[in-house]
């Protein structure tokens, strides 16, 4: 698998709380130059953000970011008005409390709340897996299973820890076939990325691999 191959998994990543205009087009412009998936932004960005790169490359945002605790109804007015601002990707974070509270049909109702809004695009769920035991990781594979989301994902990158193999490789175990995995939060370098690829992970959300590609762009291949 080439550097390449790599790159068109990642959702180019920037969520930090300092994050200016001037640094979200620059991510915007390394992401079109290196041919990534996506771009992964504060929602305040993406209308600007769309008009700035309008059909060439994929815009996601975050819902609900970084705790999950809204109600549902602002986790879809978030979701609509991201939609409307033309985001074409949604990663939204679920309500850990209520997951742990075992409030399930809770957590599914708002899943599927979110991706009506969503309408035909993408949805990614993030459950914050550091703060979960493994029964409870296999039951969100469950209910995003059932919910209609598009993805499953590990991890905001705002908590102690992001994602490992061990919960690609359960996920992979666990999902239905109409869910994919999105692995992120500290996938550091391209050995691991594709560790990550090959047990299942679809998606990667990191800004590392393209820093690496700008501190070396002479060896292109892996």
């Amino acid at each position: 698998m080439n550097k390449q191959d790599i790159l068109s998994h990642v959702d180019h990543t920037l969520l930090l709380q300092t994050a200016t205009w001037p640094e979200i087009r620059a991510l915007c412009d390394d992401a079109i130059k290196y041919k990534t998936a996506s771009v992964c932004i504060p929602p305040c960005y993406v209308a600007r953000t769309k008009e700035y790169v309008g059909d060439r490359l994929a815009i996601c945002t975050v819902i609900g970011f970084p705790n999950g605790n809204m109600t549902t109804a602002a986790k879809v007015f978030e979701t609509s008005d991201a939609i409307a601002n033309g985001a074409d990707e949604i990663d939204m974070v679920i309500n850990i409390g209520t997951l742990k509270n075992k409030e399930y049909t809770y957590v599914l109702e708002e899943i599927k709340a979110i991706k009506q809004a969503c309408g035909n695009h993408i949805l990614k769920v993030i459950i914050e897996t550091c703060l979960l035991t493994e029964e409870e990781k296999i039951t969100m594979c469950d209910l995003i299973t059932k919910s209609g989301a598009d993805y499953i994902k590990t991890s905001t990158g705002f908590s102690n820890a992001g994602a490992t193999l061990e919960d690609i490789a359960l996920f992979a175990k666990h999902v239905g076939p109409n869910v994919k995995i999105k692995a992120a939060g500290g996938i550091a370098n391209f050995n691991d990325a594709e560790k990550f690829i090959n047990l299942g992970a679809d998606r990667l959300g990191t800004s590392r691999l393209v820093k690496l590609m700008k501190s070396q762009p002479v060896d292109g291949l892996y």
